[in-house]
């Protein structure tokens, strides 16, 4: 039996190592157009850009590891097409059969138009190894960068420059940084953080154009405003990357749309990681993060080798700005009110409710209330909303709910 697994990042290993690891006797092919072995992505924008973490400390494992379990792992090479009739993978180099193809293509960053000046150099986006080691040189004290987006992906950069001694402004379109996937009082508590380390965030303001000659030397803002600059990192959201699958008759929607087991529209065909959609409490998701990647990667293996497992999600997330470490668990879609619970500071949690139903819990410097959090959403069970905003309640008593 062969299994042709197309994208070497979290999942793509995940997947592969999981089926070596259940006993996994026949042939795998994991295929990566990236020079690189398949290495952590989160440290790329805090401890590898700061000169905190060498590359080889991002592999998730040494490249040995690879040939030692009899995986054949194919980099710097890109796949042009699949055949489902034909179950074949058409390479840059030639033609693979398979059984089973497991697409762990991951996402694409959105990038500036042309038109607005995003072609000019200096204009940066922070998605893998080439986009860090590319922007790197450009991290010297003093220097200028504009920050378009204020989401994670901006904040994380703001927080990076800033801490080097660069003069950082940071521009969200929306009336709030984190608008999309947080609320207020959690938008409030990172835009004080990063006022305290001077970036200069500007929101409900947009790009309008960005200036130079060849190379990015300013922006034009949709307020007039006119800023001068050295360079310029775009984090305005990713996009599944899913042409692969679109142009080989794959059902998608919102991705690679998958059952609940991680099977495509063609039974052939999984999918997992940031590029599937997949069913969650009577809707259907896509989740972009680590945790998410290596679970349902490992549910595919499994259910390749027959388990006929369901993938059950535990949503958890995290971001590291400064000194700070936000976890969050649960998703926090439909809430209708957030209550907040204020241990000192810089730590402080947000929980989010849906009538009396706990959804969520933003945690900022604070690991305890993550965690209790965390293990009630998973149980099920909501707290009286009092007992959290309380600071006297003992975390721990919540757990006997």
């Amino acid at each position: 039996m062969q299994v042709i697994v197309i994208g070497a990042g979290q999942a793509g290993s995940s997947c592969v190592t999981k089926l070596r690891n259940l006993g996994f006797e026949g042939d795998i092919t994991l295929i990566g157009e990236e020079p690189a072995p398949p290495y952590q992505r989160p440290p790329l924008s805090k401890k590898y850009l700061l000169g905190e973490m060498d590359v080889e400390r991002l592999y998730l494992r040494p490249e040995s590891f690879y040939g030692e379990n009899g995986i054949d792992l194919r980099l710097n090479e890109r796949v042009e097409a699949i055949d489902p009739a034909a179950k074949q993978v058409v390479t840059s180099a030639d033609a693979l059969s398979y059984d089973h193809l497991v697409l762990t293509t991951g996402s694409t960053p959105h990038r500036l138009p042309g038109a607005i000046g995003g072609a000019l150099d200096g204009v940066y986006t922070v998605r893998d190894l080439k986009d860090v080691d590319a922007m790197a040189p450009e991290f010297a004290e003093g220097r200028r960068v504009l920050i378009v987006g204020g989401g994670y992906i901006g904040l994380e950069a703001a927080a990076v420059a800033a801490s080097r001694g660069l003069q950082v402004t940071l521009v969200e379109m929306a009336d709030r940084i984190l608008q999309r996937v947080a609320a207020p009082e959690t938008s409030d508590y990172f835009r004080a953080l990063h006022a305290s380390h001077g970036v200069n965030i500007v929101e409900g303001v947009g790009l309008e154009q960005l200036t130079g000659e060849g190379r990015v030397s300013g922006a034009v803002l949709s307020d007039g405003s006119e800023l001068v600059l050295d360079f310029v990192i775009v984090g305005v959201g990713i996009a599944p990357a899913t042409g692969l699958a679109e142009v080989a008759g794959i059902t998608l929607d919102n991705g690679i749309q998958t059952d609940a087991q991680g099977r495509t529209s063609d039974p052939a065909i999984w999918a997992a990681g940031d590029c599937a959609s997949f069913p969650y409490r009577g809707t259907r998701i896509r989740l972009e993060s680590v945790p998410n990647a290596i679970d349902q990667a490992e549910c595919v293996a499994e259910n390749i080798m027959g388990a006929g497992k369901d993938y059950v999600a535990k949503p958890w997330f995290w971001s590291d700005q400064y000194d700070v470490k936000l976890q969050i668990a649960g998703l926090n879609v439909g809430y209708d009110r957030v209550v907040s619970r204020i241990n000192d500071d810089v730590s402080r949690s947000f929980w989010y409710y849906q009538g009396e139903t706990l959804l969520a819990v933003d945690a900022a410097n604070a690991p305890r209330d993550y965690m209790v959090g965390k293990r009630l959403i998973e149980g099920g069970k909501s707290p009286d909303p009092a007992a959290i905003a309380d600071p006297e309640t003992d975390m721990k008593d919540l757990m006997r709910l």
